[in-house]
C-alpha cells in the first residue's frame, strides 16, 4: 500500500471528499457548494500555510483561478456562441436538419444525430439542444412518432460530438489547459478527433439503430393536449364590463364558451356558481382553456390575466402590455431550473425576466388554486406556464436555458447579422485550429469584433456567462492545485496503480476510462476532469507510459455522461421535454457507455500505446 500523505494532503483529501459530496446534493445550488470550497481553500492556506517545493501556497495562488487563461477562453466562447443564437444564425440549419421527417423519418432521424454532433464539436451543445427540442417535439405530434424515441439520442448526440476537439466542451478545454500548465506537450484543436470518429460514428450508430428500442414510448408532458389547456384566473376590475352582471350574462358576452370553474371573493370566500350570481369588482373568475380563448375572455369582459396589485407581478413602464412587439408564450419548468418546486412568488419571475405569468397547464394534474393566487402555485417539471412580454424579453428566457421556450420557429432578433456571426465564428476556430492564434486569443479577438459588428450587445454578453459554470470550475481548479501540490494527487496515483497492479498499460489506461465515466455520473464533468486530470499525470509518470493516452481518458470518461439525468445539463431538458423517468437514461445511457468505453480502450491502445 503506499505510504499517506502528509496532514496537509489529507485535508487536500478530505475537502475533495466533501466536495464531491456537496457537488451531489440537488438542494444545494452548484455556485453555493463551489464558493464554500474555495473560501475553504483560502482560508486553510492562509491559517495553515503550506511550504511547496515551489515556496509557500497563499491564497492568492487560489485566486489565480479566476485569471486561468482555460477559464477566459470558456467564457469568451460561450459569449461568442450567444451572437450565434442571438441572430438565429443556425435556425436554417436546424429546420434543414427536421424538413424531411414525414418522408424519411429513418434517415431524418441519421441525419439529426449527425448534424447535432458536428455542430457541438465547435459550438456549447447546450443551446444546440434547446433549439433542437421543440423543433422534434412539433416533428413527432405532426408524424405520430413518440418524441421519447428521439430526444434522448439527440442529447447524446450531442455529448458524443462535444468531446471531438478542445474547444467541443470546457471539460475538454480544462484538461488542455492543465496539461500546458504542467509543461506537457501541447494539444492541438483537433489531435483527438480521430478517436472521436471512430468511436463516437459507432456510438451514433448505435444511437440510432439500437436507441428507439431501449426507450420505452413516454408520453411527454409537453404534447398530452394539442393546443394545451391552461387554468387561469380572470381578475374584475371597476371598469371591467363584467362587473355588476350576473353570471349568465359574463357567460353571454362569450357566446357561452367560457367556462367558470370558481369565482372567489376577497381572501377565503368562494360564490356559488348559480347563473343569478352577481359578478362584482375585485372578483377571481377560475377559468380553464387555450391561450387565444384566455385572451379574447379577457378583451371581451375587459378582465385582467395578471394581478395590478401583486408586487411581484407588476404592471408598470417597464412591462408594458401595450407595446408592439408583445407575444404569448408557452413556458416549460425543467429539472434544475429556478422555478422547479418552487412558486412564481418566491422567485420572482415577473421582475426576474420581464414576462408576465398568465396561467399554467399542468398534465394530468389539477392546480391547486387554494390561495386564489397563481404566483403560489408550487411547480414541478413538465408544467407549462403562459406568459406575456416582449419579444426579447422571451428570446433572452428561450436563450439563457434556464427553462424550455416551446416555440421553435420564432425568429430571433438581428437576423440581418446571421452571416457575419458565422464568419466570426469561422474565423475564431481557424485561426486556432491552424495554429495563427492560441485559442484563448482568437475567442477573445472574436468577441470584440462580434460587439463591433453588432451581433452581441453588452446586456447578450452579462446573460451569456454563468456564474455557475465560473465558479465550479475556480473552485476544482483551487482543488486540483490543493491536491498537486501537497501530493494528495500523487497518492490517489499510486494507490489507483496498486489497485490495478498485474494489469497491463492498456488495463490501466481502461479502468482510468471507466472510473471517470464513474464519477462524472455524479458529479459535475468539469469537476471530475479538472481533479481527473493531475492524478492521470501521475499514473503515466509511475507506469513510465506517455502521458497524452491518459490525459485522453480523463477527457473521454469525463464526458461519458449519460447514466443520469443529473450527468449533464442537457440531460435534464431531454427529461422534461420527452416525459422521461431516471430509469430510461439507465436503459440507454449504461450501454451507450460500456460501447464507448470499449471503444475508446481499444482505440486509445492502438493508437497512443
Amino acid at each position: 500500500m503506499p505510504q499517506l500523505p502528509d496532514v496537509h494532503g489529507i485535508a487536500a483529501l478530505a475537502l475533495t471528499l466533501l466536495a464531491l459530496f456537496l457537488f451531489t446534493r440537488d438542494r444545494i445550488p452548484l455556485e453555493t457548494s463551489s464558493l464554500v470550497v474555495l473560501a475553504v481553500l483560502v482560508l486553510g492556506s492562509w491559517v495553515f500555510p503550506y511550504q511547496g517545493s515551489d515556496g509557500v501556497v497563499s491564497p492568492a495562488d487560489f485566486f489565480s483561478a479566476f485569471g486561468n487563461e482555460s477559464l477566459i477562453t470558456i467564457c469568451a466562447l460561450m459569449v461568442a456562441a450567444k451572437g450565434i443564437e442571438t441572430t438565429g444564425a443556425l435556425q436554417p440549419l436546424v429546420r434543414l436538419a427536421s424538413s424531411g421527417w414525414n418522408r424519411h423519418p429513418q434517415f431524418s432521424m441519421l441525419m439529426t444525430l449527425l448534424v447535432v454532433a458536428v455542430l457541438s464539436g465547435f459550438l456549447n451543445n447546450t443551446p444546440i439542444v434547446i433549439m433542437l427540442l421543440p423543433v422534434l417535439v412539433s416533428v413527432a405530434l405532426r408524424s405520430r412518432l413518440s418524441a421519447s424515441s428521439m430526444l434522448m439520442p439527440m442529447g447524446f448526440a450531442a455529448t458524443i460530438g462535444g468531446m471531438a476537439t478542445t474547444i467541443g466542451t470546457s471539460t475538454n478545454l480544462l484538461v488542455v489547459g492543465i496539461s500546458r500548465d504542467m509543461g506537457l506537450p501541447q494539444i492541438g484543436m483537433f489531435d483527438f478527433a480521430l478517436p472521436v470518429a471512430i468511436v463516437g460514428g459507432v456510438g451514433i450508430l448505435f444511437l440510432w439503430l439500437l436507441g428507439p428500442h431501449l426507450l420505452p414510448d413516454r408520453s411527454s408532458a409537453l404534447a398530452d393536449i394539442t393546443p394545451r389547456v391552461f387554468n387561469a384566473l380572470l381578475h374584475v376590475d371597476m371598469g371591467s364590463a363584467a362587473a355588476g352582471k350576473s353570471l349568465s350574462e359574463v357567460l353571454a358576452m362569450t357566446n357561452n364558451r367560457m367556462r367558470v370553474e370558481r369565482i372567489q371573493r376577497g381572501e377565503n370566500l368562494s360564490v356559488t356558481r348559480l347563473p343569478s350570481a352577481t359578478i362584482k369588482a375585485g372578483d377571481r373568475l377560475f377559468v380553464r382553456d387555450t391561450p387565444d380563448r384566455l385572451k379574447e375572455f379577457e378583451n371581451t369582459l375587459g378582465a385582467r390575466l395578471y394581478n395590478a396589485t401583486d408586487l411581484h407581478h407588476p404592471v408598470s413602464d417597464q412591462f408594458p402590455l401595450s407595446a408592439g412587439d408583445q407575444q404569448l408564450a408557452e413556458v416549460v419548468v425543467t429539472r434544475g431550473s429556478p422555478l422547479h418546486h418552487r412558486s412564481l412568488r418566491h422567485t420572482r419571475f415577473a421582475t426576474r425576466y420581464g414576462l408576465l405569468p398568465l396561467a399554467i397547464h399542468r398534465a394530468r394534474l389539477n392546480v391547486d388554486h387554494s390561495s386564489g393566487e397563481l404566483a403560489d402555485v408550487r411547480l414541478s417539471s413538465g408544467d407549462v406556464l403562459l406568459v406575456q412580454g416582449s419579444r426579447d424579453n422571451v428570446n433572452e428566457l428561450r436563450n439563457s436555458g434556464e427553462m424550455l421556450v416551446l416555440d421553435g420557429t420564432t425568429d430571433l432578433p438581428r437576423k440581418a447579422k446571421s452571416n457575419r456571426a458565422l464568419l466570426i465564428m469561422g474565423a475564431i476556430v481557424g485561426a486556432a485550429a491552424t495554429g495563427l492564434l492560441p485559442i484563448s486569443v482568437s475567442s477573445v479577438a472574436g468577441v470584440a469584433l462580434m460587439i463591433g459588428a453588432g451581433c452581441l450587445r453588452w446586456t447578450d454578453v452579462g446573460q451569456s456567462l454563468s456564474a455557475q459554470i465560473i465558479l465550479v470550475i475556480v473552485a476544482s481548479l483551487g482543488l486540483g492545485l490543493a491536491l498537486t501540490v501537497t501530493g494528495a494527487a500523487n497518492y490517489l496515483a499510486q494507490l489507483f496503480v496498486f489497485a490495478t497492479s498485474g494489469l497491463p498499460v492498456a488495463g490501466v489506461l481502461s479502468a482510468l476510462i471507466l472510473a471517470m465515466a464513474l464519477v462524472t455520473n455524479v458529479v459535475t464533468n468539469n469537476a471530475a476532469a479538472i481533479i481527473g486530470a493531475p492524478i492521470a499525470v501521475s499514473i503515466a509518470n509511475q507506469l513510465g507510459a506517455p502521458v497524452t493516452p491518459f490525459l485522453l481518458a480523463v477527457i473521454f470518461g469525463a464526458n461519458m455522461s449519460f447514466a443520469t439525468p443529473m450527468g449533464y445539463t442537457t440531460n435534464l431538458l431531454v427529461m422534461s421535454a420527452g416525459g422521461y423517468r431516471f430509469m430510461d437514461f439507465i436503459r440507454l445511457g449504461i450501454p451507450l457507455t460500456l460501447v464507448m468505453w470499449a471503444g475508446f480502450s481499444i482505440v486509445l491502445m492502438f493508437l497512443y500505446l
